[in-house]
């Protein structure tokens, strides 16, 4: 199998958006399962001709598809059994967000276990009573971050068997 330069340049870009969207699963800003179907797309449209192309763009869709539901649905479905509400969430996203730039990548999971921890001790007044729900919380957050991190290898191990046998 040999690329011309332009097939070559256009897997060089779907890579490094795939790479993009791996990295994307712990830093905030960066899309990662849509940059990796973006990727993937990139490389399904612009790659050259071939139906194993849109093979590989229809498998990925089915991937990012379902890891994001997945993504949402399953730690959402823990933290609702356990208690924890979306507004301690949301304090702890927000704070995350800030703490990644105040302390660039530590400061996000300070940030977000800290923000969920103060939410929960001024919802339920009591230290000792924040500390389970700020567990289940950073479980819950790990969790998705999980998936979404396998969904995307697993669309960019599509995107290198695609690549290789087209």
């Amino acid at each position: 199998m040999s690329l011309t330069d332009s097939e070559a340049a256009v897997a060089v870009l779907a890579g490094i958006a795939i790479l993009a969207g791996l990295a994307g699963v712990v830093v905030p800003g960066l899309p990662a399962l849509p940059l990796c179907w973006g990727g993937v797309l990139i490389w399904a449209v612009f790659g050259g001709a071939g139906p194993g192309r849109w093979a590989v763009l229809a498998a990925a869709t089915v991937v990012v598809a379902g890891g994001t539901v997945v993504k949402y649905a399953w730690p959402g479905r823990n933290l609702k059994r356990t208690g924890v509400p979306t507004s301690s969430l949301l304090a702890g996203g927000l704070l995350g967000l800030v703490g990644f730039f105040v302390i660039p990548v530590v400061g996000l999971v300070l940030g977000f276990v800290g923000g969920v921890w103060a939410a929960e001790r001024l919802r339920l007044g009591d230290s000792r009573l924040a500390w389970p729900a700020t567990k289940q919380a950073v479980t819950a957050a790990g969790l998705s971050m999980l998936v979404e991190f396998l969904a995307g290898l697993l669309v960019a191990g599509l995107w290198v068997a695609g690549l290789l046998l087209t």
